[in-house]
């Protein structure tokens, strides 16, 4: 019997800090796929060592380097995967398991959010952070859109999900969730003003009170103490602050 081959992807930029930790948890992939966009630092020199196949390139546009990532990958399946995200054993091995008899399709992937040290599980959403995603998919199972920012995906097949969690370091502390806040907003602005509708600041002022609402009450950030506060703060910001810097034309 023709054994079902994987292929795990990651597509990087400037990421020699984490690189190696992410690609440590992968050794249970028939290939390693990394895309390098517009890189300055090691992670190639790293990603060699660990006998990636490299796609080198520059792409201003997250969806079109991920969608060449995906072009680039031989597997019958596909798992992305993030520089700052880990794959457990438990989770790798009902991967294996998984693909070997299950139809084309994608499966969606529960994540294990961290900031810093803590794990933070509730909360997520509204543009800052997910619960869960589609991360494992057969070929033309995906495809990303154009965005800068949390480009649209569009899936095809049967939608499943696993068990076994990611581990995803999304920020180390609460300055770098404000440096974060800053570059997406800054590239969703973009977005918005290549999209010809940049919206209304009374609306976007009603969604950073719904958003944190969602987050901190539905989503039960509160849960969470100050964390999931900043989380649901930081998701009903996200679209006002874009909003204003598509405003002011800020580069």
């Amino acid at each position: 019997m023709k054994r079902t081959r994987l292929s795990a992807l990651v597509v990087a930029r400037n990421e020699e800090a984490r690189i190696s930790g992410c690609l440590e948890t992968l050794g249970f992939a028939d290939e390693i796929v990394i895309v390098l966009d517009r890189c300055q630092d090691q992670t190639k020199g790293i990603a060699e060592k660990f006998g990636a196949r490299i796609v080198e390139g520059s792409w201003e546009i997250e969806g079109p380097r991920r969608n060449a990532g995906i072009d680039a990958c031989a597997g019958d399946w596909i798992l992305e995967v993030d520089a700052d995200e880990r794959v457990p054993g438990e989770l790798a091995d009902e991967i294996r398991q998984t693909i070997a008899d299950a139809e084309p399709g994608y499966f969606l992937i529960p994540f294990d959010n961290y900031i810093g040290s803590r794990l933070v599980r509730y909360g997520w959403g509204g543009s800052w952070g997910v619960n869960s995603t589609a991360r494992l998919f057969t070929r033309g199972a995906k495809h990303w859109g154009d965005q800068r920012i949390h480009p649209k995906t569009h899936l095809t097949g049967k939608a499943r999900r696993l068990r076994s969690r990611m581990v995803h370091h999304v920020d180390r502390d609460v300055s770098d969730m404000l440096r974060r806040l800053d570059r997406y907003t800054t590239m969703r602005a973009k977005d918005l003003r290549d999209s010809g509708n940049v919206g209304s600041l009374a609306a976007n002022l009603r969604r950073l009170f719904s958003r944190f609402f969602k987050c901190f009450v539905m989503r039960k950030g509160y849960r969470e103490g100050i964390h999931g506060f900043l989380i649901a703060l930081f998701a009903g910001l996200y679209p006002l602050l874009s909003h204003i810097k598509a405003r002011v034309q800020e580069d």
